[in-house]
């Protein structure tokens, strides 16, 4: 990368802090594939040819620190007044979304169950900043967005252990790494709960010990709160548990303990791997649209329209059987499921770790990628349309209560300083 570059580069992530509300209608997705794309493929200034293990090292620090931030804002207490809906969405929809996606997968891709299994569960999570538009517009219900928004932050961490079993159970039948593999795949996950209970609440502990009796500097707090995420996942690698668990168990242990005192900490997670997020989305568009137009293929095309459509909508509808819901409310929290740095993230991993084995990786990566590339274009334009058309007749959303907006789990209000 020359200097002409980077400075593009760094030009465009300041730009679009100065128009982005502006320009509502382009996601910050949209904006740094766009980026990405053109300085790749466009004016041929950004040569990027990065290396598999530094690109996965980006992608793994983001997603532990997504997985974290979104984890911390949730406050169990205060999600019960929806609870019967977030458990439809999380404990119905999602598996749903993964055994359809997966069953979809090896019939129309044909690939082996494991190969299914990661491309059903790599594209499960949704991803509330691709629905910034309909998360911040006042017209939609605010139990709507709180209830989009939640599930997004908690279904990567869900689809998470998917994710890496599938990814283990291919290495084992290739194998490749079987020990490893397997120690993952049996111990990986209690593993990684226990480390993430105790280092979440130690870390919590620790900060809310320290702000009430003025030890700690708060200049530094977020920071730390950076390296506990990224410390509890290095720990939980080194003990061969999930890393990705036990980031997201982390932020849970840590957003119970840490009190008042921890959300501008989390603000500071969430704002640094805003950054990350947007490096990650200028490198897809550099570098992974190009091999999808080189790649793609019908049916890799077919099961992408079907991953953002008919599979997530189905599967929220039967979540949604015996709820009395509307049936616009239906569709509207169907279609806005989508596919993004998650998604990305999972792609990348799996392209690391299984580029030594012969089979249909290749496959496998472009049909992600295409979901996401789709989804991204197709989310981002028609958030303002069908907002109009869910909101038409209904009185404005009534801003929310104190307690309501402590349920926020990621951009929707940021966190004020108080003392606890």
């Amino acid at each position: 990368m020359d200097s002409l570059a980077l400075v593009l580069i760094l030009g465009a992530v300041f730009c679009w802090a100065v128009i982005s509300a502006r320009f509502m209608i382009i996601s910050t997705p949209i904006f740094f594939v766009a980026v990405g794309l053109l300085l790749a493929e466009g004016i041929q200034l950004l040569d990027v040819q990065p290396d598999p293990h530094a690109t996965k090292l980006l992608a793994e620090v983001t997603l532990v620190w997504v997985l974290f931030a979104d984890a911390s804002r949730v406050r169990v207490s205060s999600l019960r007044h929806d609870t019967a809906r977030y458990v439809r969405l999380l404990a119905v929809g999602l598996p749903l979304t993964i055994a359809f996606g997966s069953v979809a997968a090896s019939t129309i891709l044909d690939v082996s169950p494991w190969y299914a299994l990661l491309v059903g569960a790599a594209l499960a999570p949704t991803d509330a900043a691709l629905g910034a538009a309909v998360m911040t517009d006042q017209r939609v219900p605010y139990r709507l967005r709180q209830t989009l928004n939640v599930e997004s932050g908690l279904n990567d961490g869900i689809a998470t252990p998917v994710v890496t079993t599938a990814l283990a159970a291919i290495l084992v039948t290739s194998g490749l790494d079987t020990d490893f593999a397997l120690g993952r795949a049996v111990l990986g996950l209690p593993l990684g709960v226990v480390l993430g209970l105790v280092a979440g609440a130690a870390g919590g502990t620790a900060l809310r010990i320290a702000h009430r009796r003025g030890w700690g500097s708060e200049e530094i707090a977020g920071p730390a709160v950076l390296a506990l995420a990224l410390l509890t996942f290095v720990l939980a690698t080194m003990v061969l548990a999930n890393g990705y668990v036990a980031a997201f168990v982390a932020g849970i242990a840590f957003g119970s303990t840490a009190g008042r005192g921890g959300e501008s900490e989390v603000y500071y997670v969430e704002q640094t791997c805003g950054l990350a997020s947007m490096l990650c989305w200028l490198l897809f568009g550099a570098v992974a649209v190009p091999t999808i137009a080189a790649d793609w293929s019908w049916p890799i095309l077919l099961y992408a329209v079907l991953s953002i459509t008919v599979i997530r909508m189905l599967s929220v509808a039967l979540a949604f059987v015996g709820a009395r819901a509307s049936m616009r409310l239906v569709l509207f929290t169907g279609w806005f499921g989508p596919r993004g740095l998650a998604s990305v993230v999972f792609a990348l991993i799996a392209a690391e770790d299984l580029h030594d084995i012969p089979g249909p990786v290749a496959e496998v990566i472009a049909t992600i990628g295409l979901t996401v590339l789709l989804s991204v274009v197709l989310h981002g334009l028609t958030a303002q349309p069908l907002i109009r058309w869910f909101t038409a007749g209904q009185p404005a959303s009534a801003p929310p209560t104190e307690a309501t907006a402590e349920v926020t789990v990621r951009h929707l209000v940021k966190p004020s300083r108080q003392s606890e």
